[in-house]
């Protein structure tokens, strides 16, 4: 295996924050490592497959623009959050890592009070973005918190901490659901444990960049777990995140699209399986960042198929008025009937999920 400090990966190299970022910012924006925002785009990643996968369910995208635009904010500021919190315990053993000597922290750039203080004002932005959502979501949302604080404990006591964090990045694949329709189905459940195996897998190929130094200090991983049995352990993690996250998509109705989005999510799992050298720090870093192409493979997938779903119900209902003959009232009837459901985004949905769902996001103030 390749050892020493040319074969490691920065922790941070030369990005935005380090060439347009104010001097007095920097520090901070490490912290909530927005130098690195693969990790806020791969914790995105379950709450816009869940909220696509929800949209179809209720059979209405009305709502979907608003709740992608919410989970986005709310991904990037809970995960600058959460890797706040994770520096902040971790913070002696950063120092004794190559690749993580240089946060902020044990750099000695940003002070533990000041740390904290910063995470405090993060998770109430949080919290804003979560108060734009019915008391079900913002229940479940918070319950999250209670994995994320224990999740930088787990390294030092179980060789499976990627369990842990696949517990806390996948929580958004049940708030699609608890935002869209004030519940948890077992499509979600589904959806929730696919992409906890799936966040297991990438997160086993990252922590092979620090395999040598966890070593050193008693850091335990996957990636020391599995060892040389890292490809044939993906095999198994990666293929029980298609096989979940199918039966997910055969729970809530998905369309032909979103089954060609799985498909495309497939292939690009086992062309990591194929590509990867778990000796080579630079490619495992790069075929991690390689999951979130992944993810918005499978989202795209989801959303086309609501978008084609949509388009066939619009098309359906002029069908149906021009059938109407003879009389001229109700043909006049029927078409501001057709023009009031193409101004409600519920319209085609169930009576119960059309009310259910309204009531879910009336108190959003977008």
């Amino acid at each position: 295996m390749t050892s020493g400090a040319a074969a490691r990966v920065a922790d941070a190299t030369g990005n935005w924050v380090d060439t347009r970022a104010p001097p007095w910012s920097r520090p901070y924006l490490r912290l909530s490592r927005l130098d690195r925002p693969i990790g806020s785009w791969l914790l995105l990643m379950p709450c816009w497959w869940s909220a696509a996968l929800a949209a179809g369910v209720i059979g209405s995208i009305g709502q979907l623009p608003l709740i992608i635009v919410l989970f986005f904010i709310g991904a990037f500021v809970m995960r600058g959050a959460g890797c706040t919190w994770n520096d902040i315990t971790d913070r002696d053993l950063d120092a004794l890592v190559e690749r993580t000597r240089s946060r902020p922290i044990p750099a000695g750039q940003v002070s533990v009070p000041q740390a904290i203080a910063f995470l405090v004002i993060q998770a109430l932005i949080g919290l804003a973005v979560l108060l734009q959502f019915n008391g079900f979501a913002v229940a479940t949302g918070i319950a999250s918190l209670v994995i994320v604080a224990v999740y930088p404990f787990m390294k030092r006591i179980t060789w499976w901490p990627q369990i842990v964090l696949g517990l806390a990045f996948s929580w958004g694949a049940l708030m699609g659901f608890a935002v869209t329709l004030g519940r948890i189905d077992v499509a979600a459940l589904a959806l929730y444990a696919g992409s906890i195996a799936w966040v297991v897998g990438y997160d086993t190929i990252y922590a092979h960049q620090d395999a040598e130094d966890d070593a050193l200090i008693g850091i335990k991983s996957t990636a020391l777990l599995f060892g040389a049995r890292t490809h044939q352990a993906l095999m198994v993690f990666y293929a029980a995140a298609v096989v979940l996250i199918g039966v997910a998509l055969a729970l809530s109705g998905a369309r032909w699209f979103a089954w060609i989005g799985l498909a495309a999510f497939a292939a690009h799992l086992v062309w990591q399986i194929r590509r990867l050298e778990i000796s080579d720090p630079a490619l495992c870093l790069r075929i991690f960042k390689s999951n979130r192409d992944a993810g918005l493979l499978l989202f795209a997938g989801l959303l086309i198929g609501q978008i084609r779903r949509r388009q066939r119900r619009s098309c359906a209902v002029p069908t149906k008025i021009s059938s109407v003959k003879g009389d001229r009232s109700l043909v006049r009837t029927q078409s501001l009937s057709s023009s009031a459901r193409s101004r409600d985004p519920l319209a085609f949905a169930h009576p119960t999920l059309v009310v259910q769902s309204r009531a879910m996001i009336s108190r959003s103030p977008w």
